[in-house]
């Protein structure tokens, strides 16, 4: 969840925040990842890094009350109690999930041999934060731990949704750092196809939180409710005006042609060759820029 929450709050902000992927954590600044690295600045840690763009101006929250702000922390601390351990299991502990989608999704981004282990480590860590949390009395078993914490998360969902109601953001029109938290927890549990997925399922029983996860992407990161990036206005002016020159090139090698024709002898006529025009254009998509 971090980094979306980041990009997220920097979409909602205007910060001029930039991704760049890197494919060895150990490479960050005491490895955690993201951090955020403003000229001599580093900062880790998503609190702290919201702190440093509020305190640049880019703060999503200005025209919050007090009591939304109090609000805000009070529904940040039940997604991180609540949520976090659910997601945790579904993306890191739960086999089927973590062999068929999270391993090989982040082995492909690990440089060998690094690749071999460090996935591994990060499962058994996540599987440590959920017991260290979690698995005190009188939850003894993992089965049992594993029963209560997706029980808690959603909870935790049918919450949000009443809290959200039928509201386009949870404080009105206008996203604040909430809706980058709530975003961060279930876009990546909305938009990833897992094996199994019971908090997936749960959600998409939501409409109002799926709705809300597809406004932002849409809106936000344009993307579809497929997850497909359309071409923006700037892609289609951009292809549009390739098509121009490359249709202008093709033109003024025509008239050439027809110029060399009529001064070279004259021959029964032909077949010609026909000239075919073909055009195309890239199109760029943001979720190349979301992991855990």
């Amino acid at each position: 969840p971090p980094l979306a929450i980041l990009q997220a709050y920097a979409k909602f902000s205007g910060a001029p925040l930039t991704v760049n992927a890197i494919n060895n954590s150990w490479r960050a600044p005491k490895g955690e990842i993201p951090i955020l690295i403003s000229e001599d600045t580093a900062i880790s840690q998503p609190a702290k890094i919201l702190n440093y763009l509020r305190k640049q101006k880019y703060n999503a929250d200005y025209e919050l009350s007090a009591k939304q702000g109090a609000d805000t922390l009070a529904y940040i601390a039940l997604l991180e109690e609540k949520l976090l351990p659910a997601l945790l299991h579904t993306f890191w502990v739960e086999a089927e999930n973590y062999c068929s989608v999270t391993k090989p999704w982040f082995a492909s981004r690990i440089p060998f041999p690094l690749s071999l282990f460090l996935p591994g480590k990060m499962s058994r860590e996540a599987l440590n934060r959920i017991l260290l949390t979690r698995g005190g009395p009188p939850l003894y078993s993992l089965t049992e731990v594993e029963a209560q914490i997706y029980r808690d998360a959603k909870e935790c969902l049918n919450l949000l949704s009443k809290r959200l109601g039928t509201s386009q953001f949870f404080f009105g029109n206008t996203p604040s750092t909430l809706d980058a938290f709530v975003f961060g927890f279930l876009a990546p549990v909305y938009k990833v196809c897992f094996p199994r997925g019971q908090l997936q399922e749960h959600l998409k029983q939501l409409p109002n939180l799926c709705r809300f996860c597809d406004d932002i992407l849409s809106c936000y990161f344009r993307l579809t409710v497929s997850g497909h990036s359309p071409a923006g206005q700037d892609t289609v002016d951009a292809n549009l005006q390739k098509l121009t020159q490359l249709v202008n090139k093709e033109s003024n090698l025509i008239e050439k042609m027809d110029d060399n024709l009529r001064k070279s002898p004259q021959h029964p006529p032909r077949k010609l060759t026909t000239l075919k025009l073909a055009a195309g254009g890239e199109e760029s998509s943001p979720l190349n820029r979301l992991s855990p």
